[in-house]
């Protein structure tokens, strides 16, 4: 059987985001998959970014390491994991005008049978990392992907995370995620990567 392949797209501004992304590609990496890191870009204009200090910075190096998520990266996948912090308990724009992007694929079926999973960060406690993760859910069904929960599949778990997928807590000071929160990252790509290993055994997923 080929090596199975896993899309990680995310938006991150701060870098929370972006790190548990790098911690799931590692667990995804451990079952012995190909993973691609791609960051949605900005969708507002350099001057609306000057009103928030530092953002224009971070998303001229973020983007100078990861490529935009395209069309071609999610046929290529057998699975697809999105990432995006909060905004108002919801997706950000920025990872949404991706998700709008694969209208096409949607038509065509390209994506039916693929693993599919979701991850967040938050500046909050409380502040929608569940609902933010599930909100991802509805346009993974509509594109016809299987969606791959945690539960409570692992003991770190139980110490941080959710069952629907990986989160973190920034806070006000922009703090990176814990080592449980990487951790449970890290199985988080582990356990997408069995999944899509497992759907592809039995026929269910194509890749160009």
């Amino acid at each position: 059987m080929s090596e199975i392949k896993v899309l990680i797209a995310f938006y991150s501004r701060t870098g929370a985001t972006e790190a548990l992304a790098n911690a799931i590609a590692e667990g995804a990496r451990a079952e012995g998959a190909t993973v691609t890191l791609r960051r949605a870009r900005e969708i507002v204009s350099r001057d609306v970014m000057a009103y928030s200090p530092g953002w224009a910075e971070s998303a001229d190096a973020m983007n100078a390491k990861y490529e935009a998520p395209t069309e071609a990266d999610a046929v290529a996948a057998d699975a697809i994991v999105l990432g995006t912090p909060t905004r108002f308990g919801n997706v950000s724009s920025e990872l949404k005008a991706y998700i709008d992007s694969l209208g096409g694929l949607w038509f065509q079926g390209k994506l039916n049978g693929k693993a599919g999973g979701a991850f967040t960060s938050t500046s909050t406690t409380h502040g929608g990392n569940e609902t933010t993760i599930t909100s991802l859910y509805t346009p993974l069904v509509h594109l016809g992907m299987i969606i791959v929960p945690l539960g409570y599949a692992d003991p770190v778990l139980f110490r941080a995370g959710t069952p629907y997928g990986a989160s973190s807590v920034s806070g006000q000071n922009n703090a990176p995620p814990t080592a449980d929160d990487l951790e449970v990252a890290r199985f988080q790509g582990k356990r997408i990567a069995q999944v899509a290993k497992a759907l592809k055994a039995a026929g269910m997923t194509q890749t160009a």
